[in-house]
C-alpha cells in the first residue's frame, strides 16, 4: 500500500484568501519509508505572508519571489501524490488549502476517502494528552533537533515516524534490516525467533480421544481441510 505523509505551509489561516507556499511529502510503502520525497516552495501569486505565519515557519516574501506559482508545479505535485493514501496532522487544514489551490486551476479536489488524519488517531490512542506534533515526538522519543521552525518537509519526516508509532508499525520496519539469523547489520537482535523442536512433543490425547477425533474427521469427507492436519497414527 502506497502512502504519502505530507505537510504544507501557508501565508495565513484563511484558505479562501491565503495561499500554499510550501509542500513536503514522504513516501511510505506498506508503512515503511521508501526514501522518495517531494518538496517545493511556491510563490503565493501576490499574497503576502502574514506576520503571525512568518513567526511559525520563517518563510519570507523575498525568499518566495523567484519560486514557481502553484500552476507551474501542479503536474509534478499530482504525479507524486496521486494514487496514494494521504496522511497529515490536522489534515483538514492542509487539504482545504490544497483543494483551494486545485479549484483555482479547475482541477478536481482531493477525495476525502484518501485522507488519514493523525490528530484524531493520537487523541483516541492517548485521551486527554497533548496531541501536537511536538508532543507526540516527545512521547515517542523522536529526535526533533533538525526542526528550528515549522517546515513542510521536516514536519513530514517527523510525522512519518509518529504515524508509524501510532499504528504500531516499527517492528515491521525493523524486520527489513535482519539477515537470516534475525540480526541487524549491527549484530543487534531485533525480533526473537522461536526455535523448532527437533522432535515434536507427544500428543496429550488419550488413545480413546484420538480415535474419537479421527472418526469425527472421517465423517467430514475426504475433502475436509482437517485431513491434512491429522498426525500419523501412533505405533503401539
Amino acid at each position: 500500500m502506497r502512502e504519502i505523509v505530507f505537510d504544507t505551509e501557508t501565508t495565513g489561516l484563511d484558505f479562501e484568501q491565503d495561499r500554499v507556499i510550501e509542500i513536503g511529502g514522504i513516501e511510505l510503502w506498506n508503512h515503511i519509508p521508501t526514501g522518495r520525497e517531494y518538496h517545493c516552495f511556491i510563490r503565493p501569486d501576490g499574497r503576502k505572508v502574514d506576520p503571525a505565519a512568518f513567526d511559525i515557519h520563517g518563510i519570507a516574501d523575498d525568499f518566495l519571489k523567484d519560486k514557481p506559482v502553484f500552476g507551474e508545479i501542479v503536474e509534478e505535485f499530482a504525479a507524486f501524490f496521486d494514487d496514494a493514501a494521504l496522511i497529515a496532522h490536522n489534515a483538514a487544514f492542509d487539504v482545504r488549502f490544497l483543494n483551494a489551490e486545485l479549484a483555482r486551476l479547475g482541477r478536481p479536489a482531493i477525495p476525502p476517502g484518501l485522507v488519514i488524519d493523525t490528530l484524531p488517531m493520537a487523541r483516541r490512542k492517548f485521551p486527554m494528552a497533548p496531541a501536537t506534533l511536538d508532543a507526540l515526538c516527545s512521547r515517542f522519543s523522536i529526535d526533533t533537533s533538525k526542526r528550528d521552525k515549522h517546515g513542510a518537509l521536516v514536519d513530514s519526516e517527523l510525522l512519518a515516524q509518529v504515524y508509524i508509532e501510532l499504528i504500531g508499525g516499527r517492528q515491521s520496519a525493523l524486520r527489513l534490516d535482519m539477515d537470516n539469523d534475525g540480526l541487524s547489520d549491527r549484530g543487534v537482535e531485533l525480533v526473537h525467533r522461536a526455535a523448532q523442536r527437533p522432535v515434536p512433543l507427544p500428543s496429550r490425547l488419550s488413545p480413546t480421544e484420538d480415535e474419537a477425533h479421527r472418526r469425527f474427521i472421517a465423517g467430514l469427507g475426504d475433502g475436509a481441510l482437517w485431513n491434512s492436519h491429522l498426525p500419523p497414527v501412533a505405533e503401539n
